[in-house]
């Protein structure tokens, strides 16, 4: 893998992703990603021969299904690929930015969590959401979904701090990690909550350094081993975006998924085809400055600002 330890390897995973590709790579790229490692599971749609075209790409493939090989999957990824490096964890339906993201670029964060003595960053997952009956959508393209997804909701959210990880059905893979700062905590729930009922989590440990002792992976929202930053990122979660419902219909007929959350999301538009996702505490996104101040994201700790 090209680079060197403060360049960051975007390990992405995906099945059947031509609907985000273009867009995807823009992003990472703009951020400074050295490279990109998709983890492929069975993509029939032009995903691979897509894929196959860029200079900066690594695929690895298994069409097994995936909830049993998902974490070992993410795992094999950094530590076959990426040993001695940062690498950053991300689906296809994902954005992530920081704090400071508009005057640093990954390799900047990266030498600046090396600071911190970190070796691992939380963000948290804002749900992104349009004005209107989510279906309007479901035909149109993914560009047009990231300009017109610009409402998200900070209700219904549960707030778990990371010292009381025990409290979490995953909570033993967090006993070695260890916190650099105040504040950093696990949310639940959200706009999901509200609208499905999903009791889902919006936490994860998606940027990770792949050195001795660290397990990257090894849960689809958990690393483990690993020093904590005092500051956290956000993941803009375009989960909706495209034909949602076909998805789920789909998730669910292949039978790859056991938490649960597509059916209820399933049942909910069989109930409502109009339904619509911004409710009465919907705000408009306007960067990650708010969030900050809502207490969503940690900021730098000053001496580091």
């Amino acid at each position: 893998m090209p680079g060197g330890a403060r360049d960051v390897v975007v390990i992405a995973l995906v099945r059947d992703g031509t609907f985000y590709i273009d867009e995807f790579l823009a992003h990472y790229r703009a951020l400074g990603t050295s490279h990109f490692l998709f983890c492929d599971n069975g993509s029939t749609d032009g995903t691979l021969e897509r894929l196959a075209r860029e200079t900066d790409v690594t695929v690895i493939s298994s069409d097994m299904a995936w909830h049993d090989v998902e974490n070992t999957f993410r795992e094999y990824a950094a530590r076959h690929f990426c040993a001695g490096r940062w690498v950053l964890y991300a689906d296809m339906d994902e954005v992530f930015t920081f704090p400071g993201a508009d005057r640093m670029t990954l390799t900047g964060l990266a030498a600046r969590l090396d600071g911190l003595g970190a070796t691992a960053m939380l963000a948290q997952m804002l749900e992104m959401v349009p004005p209107g009956p989510l279906q309007k959508w479901a035909t149109r393209d993914y560009k047009a979904c990231l300009d017109g997804f610009d409402r998200y909701d900070l209700s219904n959210i549960t707030t778990i701090p990371y010292r009381d990880h025990h409290r979490l059905d995953f909570g033993g893979v967090l006993t070695e990690n260890v916190e650099l700062g105040p504040g950093l905590a696990f949310l639940w729930g959200g706009l999901r909550r509200r609208v499905f009922g999903e009791n889902c989590c919006l936490t994860k440990h998606p940027l990770v350094f792949v050195g001795p002792g660290a397990r990257p992976g090894v849960h689809p929202h958990c690393a483990q081993g690993v020093r904590v930053a005092p500051v956290t990122g956000l993941i803009k979660h375009y989960k909706f975006a495209g034909n949602t419902v076909a998805r789920d219909t789909d998730t669910l007929r292949r039978g790859v998924s056991d938490h649960g959350e597509d059916a209820l999301r399933t049942r909910a538009f069989e109930a409502d085809p109009d339904l619509t996702l911004a409710g009465p505490d919907v705000a408009q996104f306007d960067g990650i400055a708010p969030l900050i101040a809502a207490g969503f994201v940690l900021d730098w700790p000053e001496e580091t600002s």
